[in-house]
């Protein structure tokens, strides 16, 4: 059987792990990834994906050198993403560690992009992601550019989209939910999981183990939190055995 998977977010803004509340960046975590990546080696964490926040480009060089330090003490799969807006910079980051490139804005601004990742590093080193916000009660839309352009596109579309493209994973992240601690968008989810035929991620608004059960529920194959993680001391523990006692089947330490 298939096991859920356990994911922790990093999200590093100009060198510094922060906490995001609805894609704002204020609260520094730590001062370093690093730290963060020495705690989830030890608590049963499946996978880590460590986002490049910064509001400037020039942050890619800097950030490459995070992925590399971050990957040599990183004993899980790692997806990096964040600027990738050319193949030199992916290959630049699977170089220096990563495992997967997570692509955004590119799968509206760039889609040759997506279809040359894939090509170059395969289907399942390229996670589409996917920032969904409802705007003036509005359907949700995907919003690009660190959640400021609205792109009119729903999530189905977009993932849809995405895998046409190449994508082999899509990495859903609800704007309204982040931080905001009422759990996942689990009607949006439930619709991109009946949609396509590749993983998908469900992130954003955990505040509680049970809101991991209810993503998988609702059609998630995986699930991820940043915040939580960081402030509850042996969290993704405590997570796979709330999992597990409702059933899900997760990897523990050791499988």
């Amino acid at each position: 059987m298939v096991k859920v998977r356990l994911i922790a977010v990093i999200i590093v803004a100009d060198g510094r792990v922060v906490q995001s509340v609805r894609f704002k960046h204020t609260n520094a975590i730590h001062a370093d990834a690093l730290h963060a990546i020495e705690c989830f080696n030890k608590w049963s964490i499946d996978e880590i994906v460590l986002v490049n926040a910064s509001r400037h480009e020039s942050s890619r060089a800097a950030f490459a050198d995070t992925v590399e330090r971050v990957s040599s003490h990183c004993f899980v799969p790692l997806a990096t993403g964040g600027w990738i807006t050319d193949i030199a910079h992916g290959a630049e980051l699977i170089a220096r560690g990563a495992d997967k490139l997570v692509v955004n804005t590119a799968v509206f601004d760039d889609p040759a992009l997506v279809t040359a990742l894939a090509a170059r590093f395969g289907n399942q080193c390229v996670v589409a992601s996917m920032d969904v916000r409802r705007i003036d009660g509005a359907p949700p839309q995907v919003v690009v550019d660190r959640g400021t352009r609205p792109t009119g596109v729903g999530p189905v579309d977009w993932a849809t989209r995405a895998i046409a493209l190449g994508a082999g994973e899509i990495f859903f992240n609800s704007i309204d939910h982040d931080g905001a601690r009422k759990g996942y968008d689990l009607e949006s989810i439930a619709a991109v999981a009946r949609a396509v035929d590749v993983p998908v991620i469900a992130m954003g608004g955990v505040f509680s183990w049970d809101h991991l059960v209810e993503g998988v529920r609702a059609g998630a194959d995986a699930v991820a939190a940043a915040n939580i993680f960081h402030y509850t001391e042996h969290a993704t523990k405590k997570a796979k055995r709330k999992m597990a006692a409702a059933g899900l089947p997760v990897r523990n330490e050791g499988q």
